[in-house]
């Protein structure tokens, strides 16, 4: 009798990593019990394989937990970009899409495209931002970008003829 081997369906491996390297609990873990390793006698270089780093990083944690304790094994916050609007602009920003038109502006549109509103940033702030950041704004406001349907009328006429077309042609292979 042959035994069955266990398979993950709804994730690759990769997403799964993915998944284990975004969770602070759990990197804090890894680093710990690698620590954990070293203090039965391990080697730094016998555990990179296993914990998938470097030397170098296995000692700093050995050396950020000798020195500050266990939330030392916690990553810090990365500081990042400073933003250029600041949080009353990016207010009047998420009012300004939700209650007022491109119009009210002067520009000859009546919805609000992310071309639009760099525009208008531009002109209102003196901030210039591209076409990809503007959109990851709206996300951070709580808004979507929604895509228009355009409506043709010919499109419709011409859908109405052939839908029509096809009713008469099947009347007459049924009879």
């Amino acid at each position: 009798m042959s035994k069955i081997a266990l398979k993950i369906k709804n994730y690759t491996s990769e997403e799964l990593k993915s998944l284990l390297r975004k969770d602070e609990k759990f990197q804090q873990g890894v680093r710990l019990y690698a620590c954990y390793q070293v203090s039965l006698g391990k080697r730094p270089k016998e555990l990179e394989n296993i914990y998938e780093t470097s030397f170098k990083s296995i000692c700093n944690w050995v050396n950020r937990l000798n020195a500050g304790g266990l939330e030392a094994l916690v990553d810090k916050e990365k500081p990042g970009r400073n933003k250029r609007l600041d949080s009353i602009q990016l207010v009047n920003v998420k009012e300004i899409v939700l209650n007022k038109t491109p119009e009210d502006f002067g520009f000859n549109s009546a919805t609000w495209t992310g071309p639009l509103l760099i525009s208008w940033l531009k002109k209102e702030y003196q901030i210039e931002y591209k076409k990809a950041q503007i959109y990851n704004i709206l996300k951070q406001l709580g808004l979507t970008f929604q895509k228009g349907k355009g409506i043709y009328p010919e499109a419709i006429d011409r859908e109405e003829k052939l839908s029509a077309l096809k009713k008469t042609s099947r009347r007459k292979e049924t009879k």
